[in-house]
C-alpha cells in the first residue's frame, strides 16, 4: 500500500470494493505473529489457572469480534475513509499532527518488541543465554539486534509488498508450528501431572492444563483481566478504529466478522498453544518460565524449525510495524517523504529492540496502548452515530473552518490524564480501566461540544450530506447492477501446480510428525528432523506463489 492510498482523504470508489476473500485471508494471516509466543508463554507465568484462561479467552476473543463487526466495519463502510481522513475530518489537522506522532511512537515500541523476538531465536545459534532481564546481558546480542534490524528496516523500505507476499506463505505454516509444537509438549506436562498417563478426555486435559501448565497461583489476575486483555490486545485496530483502512474496502459491514478468523486461530488456538509450548520447555530447561525467552520456548520444543518460526514471524510482523510508523511521522510532513523516515524509524526501534524489555513488559505496554488511543475511538464514535441522534451537527468544527477540533482535542488529553492517573492509583486494573475511559471520553466530548459549536446549524452541513447520500446511493446502485465477480482461470504451469501440492504434502508431513511425536513420547526426532519437510514446504509454496503472481 502506497503512502497516497495510506492517506487517502477521499472515499474509495465502489468499483474498488473487494470481496470477502479478500478480508478473511487479511485476518486469518494478519494475528499469527511473533507476539503469539511471547503472550501465550505470559499467561503461565501470570499464575491464572487454565479455565480462566480457556474461558476468559473465549469471551475475549468474542468481544473484540464484535467491536469490529459492530463499530469498526460499519463506520468504515459508511464513510469509506481511513481513520485519518476520517479523524482530520472531526477534529482537524491539528489533532493528527499528534496523533501521528503518538501513533508513530507506540509503533516503534511494538516493531522494537518483534525484532527483539526474531533476535530472541537467531542468537541460539550464537550460544548466547536467554535475554529476559529490562536490558541485554551480552553484547553480542545487541549486535545480533543490530543485524536482525537492518534486515527489517531494508524490507520496510525496499520491500514490503513482497514481504506481505512472503507472510501469506507463511501463515499456514507458522498456524501448524503453534500446534505441533503444542502436540510435541503436551507428553512432557502429563509426565509432570500426577494420576494422568494421557489425554483420553477433556478432563484429562483439564487436570494436565491446571497442574503443570496454568498453575492458579490465586494471585490477582484472574478470568476477567483475561477477557479484559482478550479483548485490549487489538484495540488499535477496532476499538480506535485503525482497521477503518482495511475495512473500508468492505463490501458490506458484516466482513468485520472475518476477525473472527485471526482471533480464534492467532488469539486463542496460538496463545494456548504457546503457553504449553512454554510450560513444556520450562520442564525440560528445569528452570521457571520467566528465565527463557520465546527462541528457547520455540528451539526445544520444535529445534531449528521453531528457530526459524520465531524469526518469520517476528520478522512478519515488525516490518509492516516499522512500515506503519514510518507512515505515521512521515504524515507530518510529507516533503519528508516514507523512505527517509522509515529508515530513521527504523534505526530508533532497532535501538529500543536492544532491551529485552520490551517484549518482557508486552501485555503491559498493550495495555497502555489501548488507554492512549481509546478515547480517539470513542470520539470517532460519538461524533458518527451519537450528534445524528441527540441533534448535534457531525463535523460542525470543519464547517465552522477550525484547523483543530479543540473539543476533541482537548477531549483525548484529559482523558488520556485521567487515565493515567487512574492507573498509577490504583483503583483500576490496567485492562479496566478502558470501558469506564471510553465513556468519560464520549461524555466529556458531548459536553464540550456542545458549548463549542456542535448544536449550531451550518448551511455547509445539508449540501455535505446531501453530497453523502448522493455518493451511498450511486454505490447502492452500482452493487446491485455489477454481476459478481468470478475467480478468473488461472493458467498455472505444470510445474507450479506439482509445487503446490508437493508444498501441501510438506505441511502434512509435519502434521505427522508431531502426531508422532505426541504418540511416541519423542521430542529428539521431530526437533532434529521437522526441518526437512519444512524448508521442502517454504522451497515448493514460494515457487508455486510467485508462478502464481507472475500470470496475474
Amino acid at each position: 500500500m502506497s503512502t497516497a492510498e495510506e492517506f487517502e482523504t477521499k472515499p474509495v470508489t465502489p468499483k474498488q470494493l473487494q470481496g470477502p476473500k479478500t478480508f478473511a485471508a487479511s485476518y486469518a494471516g494478519e494475528h499469527v505473529a511473533g507476539t503469539e509466543f511471547v503472550i501465550g508463554a505470559l499467561f503461565v507465568s501470570w499464575g491464572v489457572g487454565a479455565a480462566d484462561v480457556l474461558v476468559g479467552l473465549l469471551f475475549g476473543n468474542l468481544l473484540a469480534v464484535l467491536t469490529w463487526g459492530l463499530i469498526t466495519a460499519p463506520i468504515a463502510t459508511d464513510t469509506r475513509l481511513t481513520l485519518y481522513a476520517y479523524l482530520e475530518k472531526i477534529a482537524g489537522p491539528g489533532t493528527i499532527k499528534l496523533y501521528s506522532v503518538v501513533n508513530g511512537i507506540l509503533f516503534c515500541v511494538l516493531a522494537g518488541a518483534m525484532i527483539t523476538v526474531s533476535a530472541s531465536a537467531v542468537r541460539i545459534l550464537f550460544g548466547i543465554e536467554d535475554q529476559v532481564g529490562y536490558f541485554p546481558s551480552d553484547l553480542r546480542f545487541v549486535l545480533v539486534v543490530l543485524g536482525v534490524g537492518a534486515v527489517v528496516v531494508y524490507m520496510a523500505v525496499k520491500g514490503f509488498k513482497k514481504l506481505a507476499a512472503f507472510a501469506e506463505v507463511c501463515a499456514p505454516w507458522m498456524i501448524l508450528m503453534f500446534f505441533i509444537g503444542a502436540l510435541v509438549m503436551l507428553p512432557t506436562t502429563i509426565a509432570a501431572t500426577a494420576g494422568v498417563d494421557g489425554i483420553g478426555s477433556f478432563n484429562d486435559f483439564l487436570k494436565v492444563a491446571s497442574e503443570s501448565i496454568w498453575q492458579d497461583t490465586e494471585g490477582e489476575i484472574g478470568i476477567w483481566h483475561v477477557i479484559a486483555f482478550a479483548w485490549v490486545a487489538n484495540l488499535a485496530m477496532h476499538g480506535s478504529l485503525g482497521d477503518m483502512t482495511l475495512l473500508r474496502f468492505a463490501k458490506s459491514p458484516k466482513y468485520g466478522y472475518f476477525s473472527a478468523l485471526g482471533m480464534f486461530i492467532g488469539h486463542y488456538m496460538a496463545w494456548v498453544c504457546a503457553g504449553i509450548m512454554g510450560a513444556g520447555a520450562a520442564i525440560i530447561l528445569n528452570t521457571s518460565i520467566t528465565a527463557i525467552d520465546p527462541g528457547s520456548v520455540a528451539y526445544t520444543a520444535l529445534g531449528a524449525s521453531g528457530i526459524l518460526a520465531v524469526i518469520i514471524a517476528g520478522w512478519t510482523t515488525s516490518n509492516p510495524t516499522i512500515y506503519r510508523a514510518g507512515l505515521a511521522f512521515s504524515s507530518l510532513n510529507h516533503t519528508w517523504g516514507r523512505t527517509k523516515v522509515t529508515i530513521v524509524v527504523g534505526i530508533i526501534t532497532t535501538i529500543i529492540a536492544c532491551s529485552p524489555f520490551v517484549f518482557s513488559g508486552l501485555l503491559g505496554f498493550v495495555g497502555y496502548m489501548g488507554l492512549l488511543l481509546a478515547p480517539v475511538g470513542a470520539i470517532i464514535v460519538t461524533e458518527h452515530w451519537i450528534f445524528p441522534r441527540i441533534g448535534f451537527t457531525r463535523y460542525w468544527s470543519f464547517f465552522k473552518g477550525n484547523t483543530t477540533n479543540v473539543a476533541a482535542f482537548a477531549t483525548w488529553i484529559v482523558s488520556m490524564i485521567v487515565g493515567i492517573l487512574v492507573e498509577q492509583s490504583g483503583l483500576l486494573h490496567l485492562f479496566f480501566i478502558l470501558v469506564p475511559l471510553w465513556i468519560f471520553s464520549t461524555l466529556l466530548y458531548i459536553g464540550l461540544a456542545s458549548t463549542m459549536g456542535a448544536k449550531q446549524t451550518y448551511a455547509q452541513a445539508e449540501v455535505a450530506e446531501q453530497s453523502e447520500s448522493e455518493r451511498k446511493a450511486a454505490e447502492v446502485a452500482f452493487l446491485a447492477q455489477a454481476p459478481e465477480l468470478k475467480d478468473s482461470v488461472e493458467n498455472t504451469p505444470l510445474i507450479a501446480t506439482i509445487a503446490k501440492y508437493i508444498s501441501w504434502t510438506a505441511l502434512l508431513a509435519c502434521l505427522y510428525m508431531g502426531g508422532m511425536s505426541y504418540i511416541n513420547k519423542d521430542i529428539e526426532t521431530i526437533t532434529t528432523w521437522l526441518i526437512v519437510p519444512t524448508l521442502i514446504y517454504f522451497v515448493t509454496a514460494t515457487y508455486a506463489y510467485l508462478a502464481k503472481d507472475n500470470e496475474k
